[in-house]
């Protein structure tokens, strides 16, 4: 390696500081002492998250997170984005034996059959990273309700507005947390203008109540038509997300469960650590899950 290399290796490696370095890098793997979640074999609601190799260790600290401050049992669905290794697998079953974890290259198989008679769907499936999380999570969804959640969200106490919202037998919104700002990849006069209706501003896909039957395929055929929809890689899940919900029906959560990019959880129940402050899901989140004995709770 050359000197060069080395350098900016370390550059890389502290450009946020000593602190997100050491709880990044040698307090997260602590969480692989922490004992087994069990029994989420709830169907009031499951759980869908989709993983990578670069994020499912993050995914170990947000789900274990979320079932100790919630004490909730939902079912639990983990959907290899195709990276993820045997032995990452592994793990996650062994952490999460109720779990169901999808293996990528059979549930391409399986969505080739679901998606067959919606080819824009069906392209869209085979050319986005990201589109398992609209297509996969509902195809493989056992309960009419689903609890979106992706793997930088970490929770500090109950999301008790969030768990009320989802097991409340009348409540019938689609329910989100708050963007920083709107990001999709069409624009929201066309929506008006093409199909009749307002898409809602600053919906983020990264943790939130979706009624599986707002997840209609139809609609995303129709709405995948619009013009310049096959934009932003990042971004184009998220626009499906909020179309559905919009024409379905939708409710954003409560300010405190807001993306913001400034430090400090205050009295969140959560934070979504969305990728401009990912350092922070180290050196502040695990930091105040470390400090408050949550590891040391789920260790004994």
């Amino acid at each position: 390696m050359s000197i060069g290399s080395l350098v900016w290796q370390i550059r890389e490696k502290y450009k946020h500081g000593l602190k997100t370095a050491y709880y990044r890098d040698y307090v997260r793997d602590q969480i692989f002492d922490s004992r087994p979640v069990t029994a989420t074999n709830s169907h009031i609601c499951e759980l869908h998250v989709l993983t990578s190799a670069t994020d499912w260790l993050n995914l170990i600290w947000v789900l274990k997170s979320f079932y100790y401050f919630s004490n909730r049992h939902y079912a639990l669905c983990i959907h290899d984005d195709g990276t993820l290794t045997d032995q990452q697998c592994k793990v996650l079953q062994d952490h999460f034996p109720d779990a169901r974890v999808i293996d990528r290259k059979v549930a391409d198989d399986t969505m080739q059959v679901f998606l067959e008679s919606y080819p824009r769907c069906l392209e869209f499936r085979q050319t986005n990273h990201l589109s398992p999380k609209v297509f996969d999570f509902i195809a493989y969804l056992e309960s009419d309700r689903m609890l979106l959640l992706d793997s930088d969200v970490l929770f500090f106490q109950e999301p008790t507005e969030l768990l009320r919202r989802i097991e409340s037998p009348i409540y019938s919104y689609n329910s989100v947390n708050r963007d920083i700002a709107s990001a999709y990849t069409v624009d929201s006069a066309v929506v008006r203008e093409r199909m009749g209706f307002t898409i809602q501003p600053r919906f983020n896909s990264g943790l939130g109540l979706i009624h599986k039957k707002s997840m209609n395929l139809d609609w995303i055929e129709q709405f995948l038509s619009l013009p310049g929809i096959i934009g932003h890689f990042w971004r184009i899940e998220q626009t499906l997300f909020a179309l559905c919900s919009s024409k379905f029906g939708v409710d954003l959560l409560p300010e405190e469960y807001d993306v913001h990019l400034g430090k400090g959880i205050k009295s969140s129940p959560c934070r979504h650590y969305v990728g401009a402050i990912r350092h922070l899901m180290y050196s502040e989140g695990i930091r105040n899950l470390v400090k408050t004995g949550f590891l040391k709770e789920l260790s004994q």
